[in-house]
């Protein structure tokens, strides 16, 4: 409406808003053929959307994210990097929503035989979902240089222990917050970090996505959802536990 897009001049240059809508199922919690969001929840969410500190876990579209067979849900991470002769952010945003069990790594520390209780209770085995990623920079890059930055987002969620099923629905979005100038004679000018320095930011990019994921694991909350359908949280100090016996010695 025009109250959050008041430009409405189609002849202006900003006139358009171009949103990206991903999901992931989280229909053994939700009643998720329901029809419970109104048009007034968009327009609450609309209204009520902020920036600073990211909430995680079982919030907005986390809510129903289960994740090595545990209760997951939103998570966040980020790094600062020296990319050539300059400073830089990466930050990444995670809806967390695939794996089993057995698979679960959490600091390079293998947790699938660790956890073999607290399954989830549903009516049947749930399909693996999906992980949906967003990475921000601030380092002046080239749309090919965001996607290459994009495709590292894979390399932590293997670090996590997930493989990309079959049944995954894994999208991944990397964008710059940097903007072209105005050059001479009106051409934009751009400049972008050379492809030689990017090995820190692909490094930050996948050490933000691992944190992020774990960080909506252990942010999870059990939860029990439509029909008793349930799923557990992961108990922090078995967690810490197995993280301690199992690191490599220094």
């Amino acid at each position: 409406g025009e109250e959050h897009f008041p430009n409405s001049d189609p002849d202006a240059d900003d006139a358009y808003a171009l949103p990206v809508v991903a999901e992931t199922w989280d229909g053994l919690l939700n009643d998720i053929k329901g029809f419970h969001v109104k048009k007034e929840d968009v327009y609450k969410a609309l209204d009520s959307a902020k920036g600073g500190e990211v909430a995680e876990g079982a919030v907005g579209g986390g809510t129903g994210m289960v994740c090595f067979q545990f209760k997951c849900g939103t998570g966040t991470a980020s790094r600062k990097v020296r990319a050539g002769k300059n400073d830089y952010k990466v930050g990444v945003l995670v809806q967390a929503n695939f794996g089993r069990r057995p698979e679960l790594a959490v600091a390079g520390v293998k947790l699938g035989s660790t956890f073999p209780d607290l399954m989830p209770v549903f009516p049947r085995e749930k399909k693996d979902g999906s992980l949906i990623t967003v990475v921000a920079t601030d380092a002046p890059l080239l749309p090919s240089q965001l996607r290459r930055l994009a495709k590292r987002v894979t390399l932590g969620m293997a670090n996590t222990g997930g493989i990309s099923r079959n049944s995954s629905g894994d999208l991944f979005l990397a964008f710059s917050t940097v903007e072209p100038k105005a050059g001479k004679a009106g051409n934009e000018a751009w400049e972008a970090v050379p492809n030689g320095s990017m090995d820190e930011l692909f490094r930050a990019t996948i050490q933000a996505t691992e944190e992020a994921i774990v960080n909506a694991l252990v942010a999870g909350e059990t939860m029990t959802g439509v029909d008793g359908n349930k799923v557990f949280a992961i108990p922090h100090d078995r967690l810490k536990e197995a993280l301690r016996a199992g690191a490599p010695a220094k």
